[in-house]
């Protein structure tokens, strides 16, 4: 599973016992997130333009990868977030990156007087400050899976951090982003301890994702008091052109 020991971590499980942050996406699908799922058979996946992610079960086989390219459809790209398995002949690779997930194990959790609400009416600008500095995915309805803060200057929108996925105990910190001109003012801190705080306030425990290669993310991370779980991979593939009959299993490179 690729994780990593990290004494006191809250909700840390057994050696050998899956955890519930090991299949994210399935969790949040099948329990808080449910009323957002789409299903074909045993595979889950949010609205197309709530979030990319989907779930796939623990250990797929052929016909959840059917049931998946029957609901992506023929040839299309979808994203397998935290998927180390093997892929059927016939799904091509198209993208992958490492990444590591990170958990509370001790951040100072605070308010921030200056963050607003961000809602539907403030989406416009939040997809703007997203395309400006790329935090990762966040489409039309992701505000719709949980709290947004902001901050703004001159009524303009410069920064904001949320929540997305939503495991039993557990909610993911997201979209963190800060316009390049107000980068340096601890924005991005602020927000972070502010979603935490919320997250904190339900009995929940914040985690977050990360590509491994973003050091500077990391870094800031580790120094509130994030703990490194596991290391997990963010990888897409492109779907079958028709669908496959008894394919051949083939390990994701």
């Amino acid at each position: 599973m690729n994780a990593v020991s990290s004494p006191g971590v809250p909700g840390q499980a057994a050696a050998g016992v899956p955890h519930v942050l090991d299949n994210p996406a399935l969790a949040s699908l099948t329990g808080t997130h449910a009323h957002f799922a789409e299903r074909r058979g045993r595979v889950l996946r949010y609205p197309v333009d709530v979030s990319p992610w989907l779930a796939l079960p623990d250990e797929p086989d052929a016909r959840d990868w059917a049931d998946l390219a029957a609901l992506a459809g023929p040839g299309a790209e979808v994203p397998l977030p935290g998927f180390r398995g093997e892929v059927p002949d016939g799904w091509e690779i198209t993208f992958r990156i490492e990444g590591v997930q990170f958990v509370d194990d001790g951040l100072a959790a605070a308010p921030e007087p200056e963050a607003v609400r961000l809602g539907p009416a403030d989406v416009p600008e939040m997809l703007d400050l997203v395309a400006r500095t790329q935090p990762g995915p966040f489409l039309p309805r992701t505000v719709e899976l949980g709290t947004y803060l902001g901050i703004r200057r001159d009524g303009a929108l410069i920064a904001m951090a949320g929540e997305r996925l939503h495991p039993p105990g557990w909610t993911e910190i997201s979209a963190v982003c800060t316009d390049p001109a107000f980068r340096g003012e601890g924005l991005a801190t602020r927000l972070i301890l502010a979603v935490a705080h919320g997250i904190r306030e339900r009995g929940e425990t914040p985690f977050l994702h990360t590509s491994a290669e973003n050091t500077n993310a990391i870094r800031l991370y580790e120094s509130l008091g994030f703990r490194l779980r596991r290391r997990t991979a963010f990888l897409a593939a492109r779907a079958p052109q028709r669908p496959a009959r008894d394919r051949a299993a083939v390990p994701v490179p």
